[in-house]
């Protein structure tokens, strides 16, 4: 399958260096969470820019084998205990990871649901080439019933339990976002002029390239073409969910990885979702998790799970390729042409 991705336009349009002096944007790139990871550095060495390139990858690195979901980590060893019925000492890092995922989970009605690691696996999501398969009816049922949430999980200090041995933790659709705000803090620590930051499509800016912010593009979820542009500004996150990059078809219909943890059946009404998140020190997780849970109660409930979450601006494409915004996010991003659908407003969504 085609790997398709948010993209940044480093269309830092060609004026920019001629503006700069000896300023230039430098990439370092690398392959890690399973997806493409880029490092552009705005500054005058290239040397140097590969240095702090360096060493956020390697921040990456540990940080998809400590949270990797199926491959031997600490994430999996949380698991097991779980599964026993035993508790988990776990470290100051985790368990912030998830008791902010813990509150995403509730804030959201667990439609942010990290708990259905169970579920995930069913489906076959849980490795690296996805087949065309699925789970019985009865399997289905049987997880749903069983209903894990992350408010089954207790924290006593670094101590982790659970009140319900059916919770597997999957943090595909958060550890992104952590891994993000992880970069920015390394990278401003180096004192860069600027950077951008793009893990698989989820991207964190920092500063300016000289004159003119950051531009990145909302890809089609259907074809190569960029469905809206928009400037990112310094400590801004820009997030997408969108069911193009793991996902297997089955009889005419596509199966994408993101699931519905009240049905425990695949979310088909929905291509993506786009949301900008800003300030704070965790701008990147919350552009990582946020954008799940309009994904999956889709077109007729994003617009009031957007105003729930404190979302200004945000953007979804339905399967059909109808694209819906939020005012805020109309107001900032240049639209390009899709198909001749316009772009349809959510009233609901006001500033958090």
């Amino acid at each position: 399958m085609q790997r398709r991705r948010l993209l940044a336009c480093a269309a830092l349009l060609p004026m920019l260096a001629a503006c700069a002096g000896k300023d230039e944007v430098h990439h370092v790139r690398g392959h890690v969470f399973g997806t493409q990871v880029e490092v552009s550095i705005y500054g005058p060495s290239e040397e140097e820019a590969q240095r702090q390139g360096a060493a956020v990858l390697r921040e990456f690195d540990r940080l998809h084998h400590k949270y990797h979901a199926w491959q031997p980590s600490q994430l999996t060893a949380l698991n097991d205990a779980i599964a026993r019925g035993e508790p988990f000492e776990a470290d100051e890092e985790m368990v912030g990871l998830l008791r902010s995922a813990a509150e995403l989970s509730a804030r959201s009605g667990d439609t942010f649901n990290p708990a259905i690691g169970r579920l995930i696996r069913l489906w076959g999501f849980q490795k690296n080439d996805i087949g065309a398969g699925g789970p019985s009816s009865s399997d289905i049922d049987r997880l749903v019933k069983a209903n894990p949430r992350m408010a089954d999980l207790h924290f006593d200090g670094h101590r982790i339990t659970s009140s319900n041995r059916s919770v597997m933790l999957d943090l595909g659709g958060y550890a992104k976002g952590y891994a993000l705000d992880r970069a920015a803090q390394i990278l401003r620590q180096a004192r860069v002029k600027a950077a951008l930051v793009n893990v698989g499509g989820n991207m964190i800016a920092l500063g300016q390239p000289g004159a003119r912010p950051w531009t990145v593009g909302i890809r089609d979820p259907r074809g190569p073409d960029t469905v809206a542009r928009v400037a990112l500004h310094d400590n801004e996150a820009i997030g997408t969910s969108g069911d193009y990059e793991r996902y297997f078809m089955k009889d005419g219909k596509r199966h994408a990885h993101i699931i519905d943890a009240r049905t425990g059946q695949t979310v088909d009404l929905v291509a993506s979702v786009t949301i900008i998140t800003s300030g704070g020190a965790d701008a990147g997780l919350r552009s990582d998790g946020n954008s799940k849970p309009l994904f999956v109660v889709g077109p007729q409930g994003w617009c009031e799970m957007a105003q729930r979450l404190g979302l200004k601006e945000a953007m979804l494409i339905d399967a059909q390729g109808k694209v819906y915004a939020t005012p805020a996010m109309m107001a900032r991003t240049y639209q390009e042409s899709k198909n001749g659908e316009s772009v349809r407003g959510c009233t609901a969504a006001r500033n958090g």
